[in-house]
C-alpha cells in the first residue's frame, strides 16, 4: 500500500470496529483497571516509513501481560536458555492466564512464560542485588527501545500488590516445587511492577518493530539477540493471546501478545510492529475491538506469517 493509505486504513479500522467494544468488559479484578473508559479504540503500525496511527493511540495504559514479552528478552540475555527453561516450559495450557492447575497435574513447572506463573518464574530469574536493580535491566531494555524514559502507574501497581491473591499464591507454590529463585515477595514485586509500566499504543507498535527487525533500534544498533528474539515471537505466537491463542493464529496469524489494560503487541516479521488498544475485554482477557482490528489488518495487508 501506499504511505497516504495506510492513514486512510487505520482511520477506516477505528471507525468501523470501535463499537464492538459494546460486547466486551473492562478488566475489574484489578480494582484501578476498571477506570478505563471501554469506548477507547486505537491501532498504530510502524513501519519503515514511520509510524501511522488512528484512534486513542495516545491514551496511556499499563503494559500487564505484554510486559512478560520484555521480561522474558531480559532473562534469555542475562541467564540464557538454559536457565529459562530448567524453570518454565514451552508448551501452551488451554486454561486461563492466572490458572494453577497444571502446576499440579504437569511436569510440575509452568508450562510457559507467557501464562502469570510462567512470568512469575522468569522475573526470579532477573539478575540483580535489589527489586530496584532488577527492574532497572527491564525497564532499561524498553527506554533503549522507545527512546524515552519509562514510568509506573504507581495506583495500578499498588492495586495489583494489595489485591493479587492468586499472582500471591501461584509464587509461593512455584518456589515449593523450585521453579521460583530468591525471595517470594521481592519477586513478585518485581513482577506486579513490570505489569504497571505504562505505555500507548503507538510505544508498543514500535516495540513491535523492534521484535519484527530481530532486535535493532529505530536508529540501528542492535539490543537482543536474533536468537532471543525468535524464542520470544514463538511464545506469542502460541500462547500470547492466552486460551485464544491457537484462534488468533488462525484469523490473524501473527505473533501477539495481549494484556488485561486492553492492549495487544503485534509483530509482522521483517515488516510491520502493529499494535492495538481497547480496554474492553472478552471472557480470555483479550481486547474485543482489538481482536477485530487485527483480523481486519491481516486480511487487507496480508500480514499472516503463515
Amino acid at each position: 500500500m501506499s504511505i497516504p493509505d495506510f492513514q486512510v486504513l487505520l482511520d477506516e479500522t477505528v471507525r468501523n470496529y470501535r463499537h464492538y467494544a459494546q460486547d466486551g468488559k473492562v478488566a475489574s479484578y484489578i480494582p484501578e483497571l476498571k477506570k478505563g473508559d471501554p469506548r477507547w479504540a486505537g491501532v498504530a503500525l510502524m513501519t519503515s516509513r514511520g509510524l501511522f496511527e488512528g484512534g486513542d493511540t495516545r491514551h496511556s495504559f499499563t503494559l500487564q501481560s505484554i510486559s512478560k514479552v520484555i521480561t522474558l528478552l531480559v532473562a534469555l540475555e542475562e541467564r540464557g536458555m538454559e536457565a529459562v527453561f530448567a524453570k518454565v516450559g514451552s508448551e501452551p495450557t488451554g486454561d486461563s492466564f492466572n490458572s494453577i492447575v497444571k502446576l499440579e497435574t504437569s511436569e510440575q513447572k509452568p508450562l510457559n512464560p507467557m501464562i502469570n506463573a510462567g512470568a512469575i518464574a522468569v522475573c526470579s530469574l532477573i539478575p540483580g542485588d535489589s527489586v530496584e536493580e532488577r527492574f532497572r535491566l527491564i525497564t532499561g531494555l524498553l527506554e533503549k527501545i522507545l527512546d524515552r524514559s519509562v514510568e509506573i502507574d504507581e495506583a495500578v501497581y499498588k492495586s495489583e500488590k494489595e489485591t493479587g491473591h492468586r499472582n500471591r499464591a501461584l509464587a509461593w507454590f512455584l518456589k515449593d516445587i523450585n521453579s521460583l529463585e530468591g525471595d517470594v515477595e521481592e519477586v513478585l514485586d518485581l513482577y506486579f511492577r513490570q505489569c504497571s509500566i505504562l505505555v500507548d499504543c503507538a510505544d508498543l507498535a514500535r516495540i513491535g518493530m523492534f521484535l519484527a527487525t530481530k532486535g535493532i533500534t529505530e536508529a540501528g544498533i542492535p539490543l537482543i539477540s536474533a536468537q532471543s528474539i525468535r524464542l520470544a515471537t514463538t511464545f506469542m505466537v502460541t500462547c500470547g493471546m492466552y486460551n485464544a491463542s491457537g484462534e488468533f493464529a488462525i484469523q490473524v496469524g501473527i505473533p501477539a501478545k495481549s494484556g488485561v489494560s486492553g492492549g495487544i503487541l503485534g509483530v509482522v516479521p521483517g515488516r510491520y510492529g502493529v499494535a492495538t488498544f481497547g480496554p474492553a475485554l472478552d471472557k480470555k482477557g483479550n481486547s474485543v475491538v482489538g481482536i477485530r482490528m487485527l483480523r481486519h489488518l491481516s486480511q487487507v495487508l496480508e500480514l499472516s506469517i503463515f
